[in-house]
């Protein structure tokens, strides 16, 4: 009886730790925005050289993108 309840203890906050890291990492990427010196220093790492056309196109990209919800609520 002595090791029932730590081990549930340990159960219980593995999966609470999970979750909820889980829920904060989503919101985090979901309110993540990249201002035009960012996304021109990530497309000059990948070998692209983008014009202001380009650019605008991308920022408003990913503004639209939406992040796969696989745990529904």
């Amino acid at each position: 009886m002595d090791w029932i309840i730590p081990v549930l203890t340990l159960i219980v906050g593995l999966i609470g730790g999970f979750f909820g890291g889980t829920y904060y990492l989503r919101k985090q990427l979901s309110n993540m925005q990249m201002d035009e010196k960012q996304l021109q220093a990530m497309a000059r790492s990948m070998g692209m050289n983008l014009n202001q056309k380009q650019l605008k196109q991308m920022q408003r990209n990913m503004k639209n993108m939406k992040m796969p919800n696989k745990f529904p609520k």
